[in-house]
């Protein structure tokens, strides 16, 4: 699900709930209440006080007869009584591991969850029966909004939703479940429940039982073994078998963990003019803003004890750091921009204007389907067997059961269109870079044949689109900042012709460097200072300029004002950016070229495509076997944030000495260079020997204009040695 969109909802209840900055609630609680929410301090006592001789008609619905569902439910619940009644230890178990009223619900502790793995680990063999009892766990809903609000619900209190653990036989069903706490509770509290309410929902029972594995989960397990196998044994012989590095078998050499880790993890010190060395930085920092903003979804939605506190933190200027999370995308879009225009532009150069369209959208798609395919099925199917806990599979960012739905959809990059549910939601930008890199060649047809009047083609078709951006927002009434606003609701943060901008600045600027390839451009210092200041500007101006504004802070923004904020960010964005990288390569960069080009930042640019599609697998993983109550704030979600994102790099590696350098390494042995390029005086951190890297890969690649020339020498494109199948007989010519 999109990161700003559940933020945004959560902040909404907060609107709901906290009216005033002192968060009060609407009501007003007196000795009497109090009183009875005492009773729900120790609900499981009450439950067995009152259930001592439980009959069929406390279990099932008044207007149903009894099923055999029911008198199965009837007889394993006797025998719980029965053993109650005799102190066997097991019996006990069950009404031990009950959650109670949560203390501090004032503060926000709206969920108790028991103790659930002593629930489920209840199997009791009925020593009179051949049947075995086992424990079902459940989230059972209080009806203190009845208590505190009225029978109808209103009042403050209906917007609290408070739930306790409970564990009953796992043969009754949630329906059973609601009908024996439905007349506790009014027996308990003296008050008429709302017959609408549902106390148990089904969703959230467990038990210990587990579906036998489908075809498609072994042939999972199967497939990642099998890679596995092959990785382990061509490492085994590059390791101990082949003295010789140089004559280890081209097809070993690509399954090889140690070659393929030496690539990964080897770095370079030494200036180089085909690399644009800043955009590892930049890449990596991006990935950080996702990675981090994702774990505070999961922070916020997690059992805290404090949810209040989450209501104020959202009114804080930090909060717009998160929200405006989306911007790490718009980064990813315009780096794609830049390397799509800058790499075919200077093999077009070279080969007389001539392009080789289809093997350019083949490399694209054997680049990317092995991760997300395999990726699809490790989230589908690997995922609900990684682990269990009360909350386990109740958050996750998306219903990976619409998987069965929409996998096709994904392979082919046209989800965020054709599918009603994404599979996994986060593969929405790989949907919009791909539809955007269908489109290129057209684009670089026209500014390789038209020059300057072509750029301007692409600027028209960026502002035309910021317009209808605009035009859309303004005349349906559909803010992002208020949930909709007044009109339609569509989300228009994940489809192409609202979100080309960034790739499209990214794609001008990349034909700038390459116009400009050569030249050295000399800057005074006030000139840097109004290039850094100005950038700054549209950054920060970015983030924070909506932070008075939306659902949960303090004032609101007209329609109007929030649609040239959306159409035009999403264009200052990448100019700012685009100052960033100029500067950095220009050598006015200072402390800002200093880190952001750090050697660090290479290993971990390489995985960036793996850690960017396995993150939330690590963070639904962490988040989801849950067994106790959190506490929300920064310093925990920081926490959080590091052991997710250090477990989400160790995965990464994994998927990339498994699939990812494996299935580059043999497309590059299927799909060998027709015409070898020239050998250059220096190779790219990314091309040097021994790497496993796909030679056409333009989401690595970070070419630099060649270093300025002297004199009147024209200067001239580098070979591009990473691009030669760019070059090949199939080409269509520019005339």
């Amino acid at each position: 699900a999109d990161m700003v969109k559940i933020v945004l909802l959560i902040f909404g209840l907060a609107l709901a709930m906290a009216h005033t900055p002192d968060l009060d609630l609407g009501f007003e609680l007196d000795a009497q209440d109090y009183q009875r929410l005492n009773k729900l301090s120790h609900l499981s006592e009450e439950f067995v006080d009152f259930y001592q001789n439980v009959t069929i008609t406390d279990l099932v619905p008044e207007g149903r007869l009894p099923s055999v569902e029911d008198l199965q439910c009837y007889a394993e619940f006797a025998q719980v009584t029965a053993a109650l009644a005799t102190g066997n230890l097991w019996a006990y178990r069950m009404f031990d591991s009950w959650g109670s009223k949560p203390a501090g619900i004032l503060k926000g502790h709206f969920k108790d969850l028991g103790h659930y793995d002593e629930c489920v680990a209840i199997e009791q063999t009925v020593a009179s029966t051949s049947y075995t009892i086992l424990g079902k766990y459940c989230l059972s809903s209080l009806p203190i909004q009845q208590l505190l609000g009225g029978g109808g619900g209103g009042g403050g209190g209906g917007m609290m939703n408070i739930q306790t653990a409970v564990c009953f036989p796992a043969s009754c069903s949630a329906t059973n479940m609601d009908t024996l706490l439905r007349r506790v509770y009014s027996q308990v509290l003296g008050v008429t429940l709302n017959e609408n309410a549902t106390l148990v929902s089904a969703n959230s029972c467990k038990t210990a039982e587990r579906d036998s594995l489908d075809g498609l989960t072994i042939f999972t397990i199967v497939l990642l073994s099998v890679f596995a196998g092959i990785v382990g044994l061509c490492t085994l012989y590059d390791y101990f078998i082949c003295a010789d590095q140089a004559k280890l078998p081209a097809i070993l050499k690509v399954f090889s963990a140690r070659a393929n880790s030496r690539a990964l993890f080897r770095v370079t010190t030494k200036p180089n003019p085909n690399v644009i060395e800043c955009l590892h930085g930049i890449r990596c920092m991006s990935l950080v803003w996702v990675c981090y903003g994702h774990d505070y979804i999961i922070g916020i939605t997690s059992p805290n004890i404090n949810l209040y506190d989450v209501y104020t933190w959202a009114k804080t200027p930090f909060v717009s750091i998160i929200n405006e999370g989306v911007f790490a995308v718009d980064t990813f879009f315009f780096i794609s921009g830049l390397l799509v225009a800058m790499v075919p532009l200077r093999a077009m150069e070279r080969a007389n204007g001539k392009l080789n369209i289809p093997l350019m959208y083949l490399h694209r798609y054997l680049r990317l389907t092995p991760i997300v395919a395999v990726m699809i099925l490790v989230y589908w199917k690997i995922l609900p067997l990684m682990a269990d806990g009360p909350l386990y599979g109740n958050w996750n960012f998306d219903n990976y059961d619409g998987c069965s739905d929409s996998w096709y959809w994904t392979l082919l990059y046209v989800q965020n269109y054709a599918a009603d549910r994404e599979c996994l939601a986060h593969t929405w930008y790989l949907a919009i870079d791909t539809q955007l890199y269908i489109i290129a060649p057209i684009l670089l047809l026209i500014v390789y044949k038209f020059g300057k009047k072509g750029a301007a083609v692409v600027l028209l078709l960026m502002l035309g689109l910021a317009a209808y951006l605009f035009s859309i927002m303004v005349i349906n009434d559909y803010s992002l900042m208020n949930m909709g606003g007044g009109g339609d609701s569509t989300d228009l943060s994940h489809y192409t012709h609202t979100r080309a901008s960034g790739w499209l600045v990214g794609f001008l600027f990349g034909y700038f460097l390459h116009a400009t390839r050569g030249k050295s451009f000399k800057l005074n210092k006030p000139t840097v200072w109004i290039g850094w200041l100005t950038s700054l500007a549209l950054l920060c101006t970015c983030i924070f300029a909506m932070y008075p504004y939306g659902t949960g802070m303090s004032k609101t923004i007209p329609i109007l004002n929030e649609a040239f904020y959306v159409s035009l960010s999403r264009i200052a964005w990448p100019v700012g950016l685009s100052w960033v990288v100029f500067a950095c390569m220009q050598g006015y960069g200072g402390l800002a070229n200093s880190f952001l080009t750090s050697p660090l930042w290479q290993p971990l640019s390489r995985l960036s495509f793996c850690v960017y599609m396995g993150h939330l697998f690590i963070q639904n993983l962490n988040g989801g076997r849950t067994r106790v109550n959190t506490y929300f704030s920064n310093y925990d979600i920081m926490l959080r944030f590091w052991q997710d994102f250090g477990f989400s790099v160790l995965m990464a590696y994994l998927m990339y000495i498994l699939i990812e350098a494996p299935c580059g390494g043999l497309e590059s042995l299927i799909l060998p260079n027709r015409r070898p390029a020239p050998k250059p005086k220096d190779l790219p951190a990314e091309t040097a020997p021994g790497t496993q890297q796909s030679p056409g890969d333009l989401e690595k690649q970070v070419p630099e204009p060649i270093a300025p020339t002297s004199g009147n020498v024209p200067a001239t494109a580098p070979p591009l040695e990473t691009n030669p199948k760019l070059l090949t007989n199939n080409a269509i010519e520019v005339p």
